[in-house]
């Protein structure tokens, strides 16, 4: 029986991409070897790289004045990373969840931060509008999507001089969105663009130019921007696996077909959800994430029972985070649409069941 995979990260991945990737463990191209076994430094991985690299500027419409870069150590990394390199006087923030959190925390280690705005008070259930970022900022940093608590950054028409910087790991390729507005965008791959592992880093040049510091090597944009992403012995399974789910992307009609497909998704459930006299929303509708919906039970004595129904219909990581409770349902790229259908039809079964009682 299938099992429906709404966990939120690592998450699913398409199941063309896991034969392909299952495959290379045995036989890597005509190498004759597993991909866990060959150089990094031979041609046919080298092309891996080359491809992964310019299906990221395809995919986001994106042109020479960019680099990508591939890392290790996931967002959690780059929450120092990125100020060690930019922040010489003062970044911006804005907090909006427990990421957004950490990396307030990690840039305080590196000088001074400005929380611009915040939803703390209100348990991060909304999107902070009407700040003002200050023009001596080095840059303002934002988190696209909060997967904990089920927001997510629509638009973010922004008036100001100061560098752009988002961390968007959980929602980097699921929509459109223009890219060139940024100038440091970084995700971990384990939502959307393949397994653990693996964390990508998109640089604008002339900001990328601006780094004047000392830096130890491994922790310097400059060096692997000057390397390829080859300085060290990269991530090889998890970045060749990447390169597969990019190319997925790009064959089934690139972000504007993945929007498609998780606005239906989206709606779909939380229709549902609003529909439902058990169940409610906890987040403001307009900022509700399409990728990582939030729901609870309005009586929470329910929840023992609701879970058998969704674990028998071969559901899997519903359980929502314990900061929130509830549930949360992820909705990755790769998630198909009849996992929705099946997921809303369990909550309409449930909600039968109870109301007859």
């Amino acid at each position: 029986m299938k099992v429906h995979n709404f966990s939120a990260g690592p998450g699913i991945l398409p199941a063309e991409v896991i034969e392909k990737a299952a495959a290379a463990v045995h036989s890597f191209q005509k190498v004759g070897l597993s991909i866990l076994e060959i150089s990094h430094r031979t041609k046919e991985y080298e092309a891996v790289v080359e491809e992964a690299e310019l299906l990221v500027k395809k995919l986001l419409y994106l042109g020479d004045d960019y680099k990508i870069i591939f890392l290790q150590g996931g967002a959690s990394l780059q929450f120092a990373m990125l100020p060690y390199n930019f922040l010489n006087t003062k970044a911006a923030y804005m907090n909006t969840g427990t990421w957004a959190s950490k990396a307030i925390e990690e840039a305080k280690l590196f000088g001074e931060v400005e929380v611009v705005a915040s939803s703390q008070s209100s348990n991060f259930n909304y999107i902070p509008k009407n700040y003002t970022i200050p023009s001596d900022a080095d840059y303002f940093h934002v988190t696209s999507n909060n997967t904990i608590y089920g927001t997510q950054i629509k638009n973010l028409d922004i008036d100001s001089p100061v560098a752009l910087v988002a961390d968007m790991s959980s929602d980097i390729f699921s929509r459109c969105f223009d890219a060139t507005q940024y100038d440091l965008i970084y995700a971990g791959a384990q939502k959307n663009m393949g397994p653990a592992g693996v964390t990508m880093v998109i640089v604008k040049n002339t900001f990328l130019s601006k780094i004047k510091k000392t830096i130890p090597s491994m922790l310097d944009y400059r060096t692997h921007a000057k390397n390829d992403s080859m300085y060290n012995t990269p991530p090889v399974y998890a970045l060749y696996v990447a390169m597969l789910t990019l190319r997925w992307i790009d064959d089934n009609g690139g972000i504007e077909s993945m929007e498609k497909r998780n606005t239906a998704k989206a709606n779909l459930l939380y229709t549902e959800v609003d529909r439902n006299s058990l169940f409610e929303g906890t987040v403001a509708v307009e900022d509700r994430s399409a990728m990582n919906a939030n729901f609870v039970l309005k009586n929470k004595e329910l929840e023992s029972i609701f879970d058998t129904y969704w674990q028998a219909a071969n559901i899997y990581g519903l359980k929502g985070h314990r900061s929130v409770g509830g549930y949360r349902a992820s909705m990755y790229n790769a998630l198909p649409i009849d996992s929705v259908e099946v997921l809303v039809a369990t909550m309409q079964v449930f909600e039968q069941a109870i109301l007859s009682l």
